[in-house]
């Protein structure tokens, strides 16, 4: 017999959010509506906001600019590379970007590794709270977020790292060159 997922909605500045957890209480998911290969709700799936207790409370905390790491239990599934990619998103802090080339790098991937990192962090089944909102293009652009890069300006915007405008803050360290020398956009302690 398979162990029942229970699932809730919260709501945010970026839309609905789908949480999904297991028996257990973990955070096994978090979508919002027309995401790249995001959740939707299943028939035999059971609704009770009570497991997400905490995670609506830090993620009401995250979008009124109180909260800026969460503290959640969650349990995901994905290939060894893609466990190893999302887990590289926990250590972007909040209010910095990095590049897909820096998260290869971080998991001792060949810079070649690129687009694999790209598929893996596409395939990141906790958005915002896992940061792959966090992760641009070499040249600063904003490329592809699986939740749609409306949401990823907000986010980012919200985090400080863009301006109303969308340009990248200096908090955001867009420059020629990164604060290492190696090029591309850096913000806080996070290098590129």
């Amino acid at each position: 017999m398979t162990q029942p997922t229970y699932w809730t909605s919260v709501p945010s500045p970026v839309g609905p959010l789908l949480l999904t957890a297991a028996p257990t209480g973990e955070l096994t998911s978090l979508s919002v509506p027309g995401q790249k290969g995001g959740r939707e709700v299943r028939d035999e799936w059971r609704h009770d906001p009570g497991p997400f207790r905490a995670a609506r409370e830090q993620l009401a905390a995250y979008f009124a600019g109180d909260l800026q790491e969460f503290r959640l239990a969650w349990r995901t599934e994905g290939t060894p590379f893609r466990e190893k990619v999302w887990a590289a998103l926990d250590d972007i802090p909040y209010g910095a970007t990095v590049t897909y080339g820096e998260i290869a790098r971080r998991i001792g991937a060949p810079r070649a590794a690129v687009r694999a990192v790209g598929g893996a962090i596409g395939a990141n089944p906790l958005l915002v709270v896992r940061p792959c909102h966090r992760v641009i293009g070499a040249d600063g652009t904003l490329t592809g977020y699986a939740g749609g890069l409306d949401r990823k300006v907000r986010l980012l915007t919200h985090e400080g790292v863009l301006t109303h405008e969308g340009v990248l803050t200096p908090k955001g360290g867009r420059g020629p060159r990164g604060a290492d020398g190696r090029g591309g956009a850096v913000a806080s302690a996070s290098g590129r």
